[in-house]
């Protein structure tokens, strides 16, 4: 049985129909006409670069809206701690 090849510009459609679009791998290799085996091999190859610095920039900056958050916080929190010490202190 002789195997086909396929141009790399098919191969990347290919994958952005599985990364972009959601669809299955099993449901893009039917309808192309390829191999599951294949497609995940192209996926491995050409679709992880693209996806992988979004993630790690999404994360870096939720990282950091944390930690500004929890900086915020833990100063409302000192305030509050000094206040409830003054009014201890003090009745009125």
């Amino acid at each position: 049985m002789k195997s086909k090849r396929y141009p790399e510009e098919f191969k990347r459609e290919a994958v952005k129909q599985v990364t972009e679009r959601g669809y299955s791998v099993a449901e893009v290799a039917q309808r192309l006409d390829t191999t599951t085996h294949s497609l995940y091999a192209w996926i491995k190859k050409y679709g992880e670069p693209h996806s992988q610095p979004s993630e790690d920039l999404d994360l870096a900056s939720e990282n950091a809206r944390l930690k500004s958050e929890l900086r915020r916080i833990t100063e409302e929190r000192d305030i509050l701690k000094k206040a409830a010490r003054y009014f201890a202190n003090n009745p009125e």
